[in-house]
C-alpha cells in the first residue's frame, strides 16, 4: 500500500483528501504544521508528499527545498494561489507537479498515480544494467546509471526532472520535440499538467549546463516547434 503524507493546515480539506485517498487504496498521514511536516517527510516512510503552500511554522516552498535537498520523493504542491510565479517557483525548487484549489478529487488521484508511476519508471531505469553507457556530448557528460552529470569535468547538481530531460535530449540529439511531447515523455502525463512546466525546467537546465544561458549552444529553441539538443 502506497503511503501519502498530507501537509495541510486546513483540517477540513486534509480530511476530505485523506478519505478519498483511502477509498482509492492509499495509506494517509496528515500533519498541519510546516516544521513537523518536514520532519515527517524526511523520515523516508512515504511514497509521495501532498504539500500545501501556506503553512504555519514553515511555508511549502521552504519545505519543498529542504525535502528535495535531502531525499528523492515525488512532491505534489497544493495551492490556492494562481499566480504563475508561485507555480514556477515551486517547480524550480523541485516540486514534481502542482494542483490549484479548488480541484476535483478524481483529478488529484490521477495526478498522484501519474507522478508515482513516473517516479517508479525513473527509479527502475536508474538501476538498469551496468552495461548502460555514459553519454558524452561536447563538455557535457552524463552517467544514466549513477544519475550523475558533469560539465567540463565538474559535477553539477540536477533535480530529478532536470536529469531526465537532459538524458532524453542527449539520447535524442538534433531532433525537435514539442512541449507536449517533452511533457508526455518526461512527466508521463497527457494534458494533465501545465506546459509552462517544460519551459521552467528548460531554463533551469540551461542555467546549469550552458556557458551563456541567454544564448544556449546545446538546448536550442525552435520557434513554433519546440526544442532540440544541438551536438
Amino acid at each position: 500500500m502506497k503511503k501519502i503524507l498530507i501537509i495541510e493546515d486546513d483540517v477540513t480539506i486534509a480530511e476530505i483528501e485523506r478519505d478519498f485517498l483511502q477509498i482509492n487504496g492509499f495509506s494517509v498521514t496528515i500533519i498541519g504544521d510546516g516544521l513537523k511536516g518536514l520532519e515527517e517527510a524526511l523520515s523516508g516512510r512515504y511514497s509521495l508528499i501532498l504539500l500545501d503552500l501556506m503553512l504555519p511554522g514553515m511555508d511549502g516552498f521552504e519545505i519543498c527545498k529542504k525535502i528535495r535537498d535531502t531525499i528523492d520523493i515525488p512532491i505534489l504542491m497544493v495551492t490556492a494561489r494562481i499566480e504563475d510565479i508561485d507555480k514556477i517557483r515551486g517547480l524550480g525548487l523541485g516540486a514534481n507537479d502542482y494542483i490549484t484549489k479548488p480541484f476535483f478529487m478524481p483529478e488529484l488521484i490521477a495526478r498522484i498515480n501519474t507522478n508515482l508511476a513516473q517516479y517508479e519508471r525513473v527509479k527502475a531505469s536508474s538501476f538498469a544494467s551496468s552495461e548502460d553507457k555514459e553519454l558524452h556530448i561536447g563538455s557535457i557528460r552524463l552517467n544514466p546509471q549513477a544519475r550523475r552529470a558533469y560539465v567540463n569535468g565538474a559535477e553539477i547538481e540536477l533535480k530529478t526532472r532536470e536529469f531526465d530531460l537532459l538524458c532524453f535530449f542527449m539520447t535524442n540529439p538534433e531532433i525537435v520535440f514539442s512541449k507536449d511531447t517533452l511533457y508526455e515523455r518526461i512527466w508521463g502525463m497527457d494534458a494533465l499538467g501545465d506546459l509552462n512546466t517544460v519551459a521552467v525546467h528548460i531554463n533551469r537546465l540551461r542555467e546549469k549546463i550552458e556557458k551563456d544561458p541567454g544564448n544556449p549552444v546545446h538546448i536550442q529553441t525552435v520557434w513554433g516547434a519546440g526544442y532540440r539538443f544541438k551536438v
